[in-house]
Order: structure tokens, then sequence, then C-alpha cells
């Protein structure tokens, strides 16, 4: 349930309320609004009657949430999430691009996709170290070299960085370079990973499961928020279907369909979702006309030698391409590159 504070309640009326849901054995999870302040109840198996917090001094009133997913939903906020990463922000008007190649290969690799795709405008450098793969015998990123790679392409260019973290006890080592922490596919599920960045102040970019419905990524968000950390990104990347002239299937259905249930921004993953180079351009064309808060593309300077993913990279030429394509379908949608 959430409690909704009168406007203007007074500390000393919020700090109560506060104390009595921690005696109860509840976890409280404020929020404070300009006028009023929201209060987030997560249960412990019991239940405690509506009136029994209305009779609070500044309790305005009490809601239940209905859905399964409590913090995720618009119950318990309203209007969107603003995440905010280096001056810039993910779920405002402007919709953000992360760019840059699946995995670090090498220092010149990185620093000339950190260079280009800022030249074309986007705002976040993306780029593997720790690389999860199907096969035990492909490449498997650069790992903590991979790490140091990315803070140098941090630091030459001003990028803000999202990389994916794999284990709970590699949570540290990579959110001390990283701005925003990747949960990758295979990881979803991972609910040890999940509270691990629940627990930590970095804000997390949360990949939907191939093959999991849109409550089970609601449902794994909830994890991380229950831990403490609401600055969540979700983000749909394609689900496996029984189509095979795509590596994935692009579900933008999911981006309006997230935007009805939940108040977390939402990213569309163009390059996994399609797995072709030549259909990254139109799905991200419609993921912006669809309400996309940001984008991840995957970028290469030269895809073909790629050690992961080049089919589905973009060449530079065609990023810059990419970018003055969809200035004009945001400014339609009274939004900005």
């Amino acid at each position: 349930m959430i409690i909704v504070m009168r406007d203007r309640a007074s500390l000393k009326e919020i700090s109560k309320v506060l104390k009595e849901i921690k005696n109860l054995g509840f976890r409280a999870h404020p929020i404070k609004g300009g006028e009023k302040t929201i209060i987030g109840i997560i249960g412990n198996g019991r239940t405690v009657p509506p009136e029994y917090f209305e009779a609070f001094p500044g309790v305005e009133k009490v809601v239940r949430i209905l859905k399964p997913f409590k913090l995720a939903s618009k119950e318990f906020k309203k209007e969107k999430s603003l995440i905010k990463i280096n001056g810039i922000s993910i779920g405002g008007k402007e919709i953000i691009v992360m760019a840059g190649p699946c995995s670090v290969e090498s220092r010149s690799q990185i620093l000339e996709t950190a260079h280009a795709v800022k030249e074309a405008g986007a705002k976040i450098l993306r780029g593997g170290a720790f690389k999860p793969r199907t096969s035990p015998y492909s490449f498997q990123g650069l790992k903590e070299k991979g790490l140091e790679l990315l803070y140098e392409a941090k630091q030459e260019t001003g990028l803000a960085i999202i990389t994916e973290v794999m284990a709970p006890e590699h949570v540290k080592i990579v959110g001390e370079v990283a701005d925003i922490l990747q949960i990758g596919t295979r990881n979803m599920q991972n609910y040890a990973l999940l509270e691990a960045v629940g627990k930590y102040d970095k804000p997390v970019l949360l990949k939907r499961g191939m093959m999991s419905t849109v409550e089970e990524l609601l449902m794994a968000a909830e994890y991380i928020l229950s831990n403490g950390n609401y600055r969540v990104i979700l983000c749909e990347r394609g689900i496996r279907t029984f189509e095979k002239y795509t590596r994935n299937t692009l579900d933008l259905t999911a981006v309006p369909l997230i935007n009805q249930l939940s108040h977390l921004p939402v990213c569309i993953d163009p390059s996994h979702g399609t797995g072709k180079r030549n259909l990254v351009i139109p799905a991200s064309k419609a993921a912006v006309a669809i309400g996309a808060d940001a984008l991840l593309v995957e970028v290469h300077p030269c895809p073909e030698k790629a050690l992961s993913d080049g089919a589905q990279s973009l060449t530079f030429n065609e990023f810059k391409k990419l970018m003055d394509e969809i200035k004009s379908i945001a400014r339609a949608i009274n939004r900005e590159i």
C-alpha cells in the first residue's frame, strides 16, 4: 500500500509514520514531492487495514497497490521517473542515445568509437568488459583491462559509461568505472545480482529476458527497487519467437505498455532486437516514434572484424545517419535528441 501525506505534512508527522511502519516489521519507501510525501510500504506477509494508518496525524489517505509489482507501478508514482547521469536525464523530453561496441576489444577500437559516437550526438558510451556468451569458446571480453579502457575513454571524451555486470562480486569493481550498471538478458532473473545492484548507488539498466513477459521484467525491477535503488531503466531488447529472419522479435508495444503500467523510463535496444545491421535504423525510428526514452545501439569501427555481434553493429557513417534521421521524428512528437 501507499500512504499519501497531506500537503506540507510536518517532519514530525512523517517520522511518526515511518517509525510505526518499521515497528510493524514493514519496509518504508518514502518519495518526497514538491508538496506531498508518499510512503510506499512493502509487506512481510502480514496485513494491516488502511484505516490503521489513516488515523495518524498528517495522513491524507492510504491506497492499496493491486499490481504484483508495487514500487515499479504507476499507482506508487504517477509521474515518470527521471534518471540523472552526468548532467543528462533519462525519462525526460530528451531521448538519450547510448552507443558503442558490443565488447571492448582494444584501446584504439574503444577510443576511436567513443569519439565518433560523441561527435554524432550520443551521450553515453556502451561497451562490454565482461561478456556473457552462449558458447564458452567465444570471446568473453577483456574483463578488468576492458574496464580500464572504458575509464580512459570516459576521461578523454567526457561520455558517461554503461557496461554489463554479471555477478554480485563484480558490482563494486564495475561500479567504480560505470555510470550505469547493465543487467543483461541472461541475468534478468539472477536475484542475487538484482539485490546487489539494488544496494549499490548507481543507476541500473535492466534488460528484458529473452523469453520473459513484461510483468516478469517489472517484477525483476521490483527486486532492485525494494532494495533501495530507485534509479532503474527498463530495456526492451527483443524476445525469442519462432521467427528466423531476425535474431529476436523486437516488441515495440512494450514501450507504451510499460508507460501505462510503470513510472520507470524505457530504453530500446534495436541491435539485439533485430540482429541485423540493415534493420537497426528502421527499428530505432519506430522506437523513437512509439515513445522510447533511450536507445542502446551497437557501433563498431569495422563491424566485419568485430569479435562479437558484428552483424548487428553500425559503422560510424551509419550511426551518424541514424542520429540525423531520428531527430525529425523526435521533433514531430515534441521531443529532442
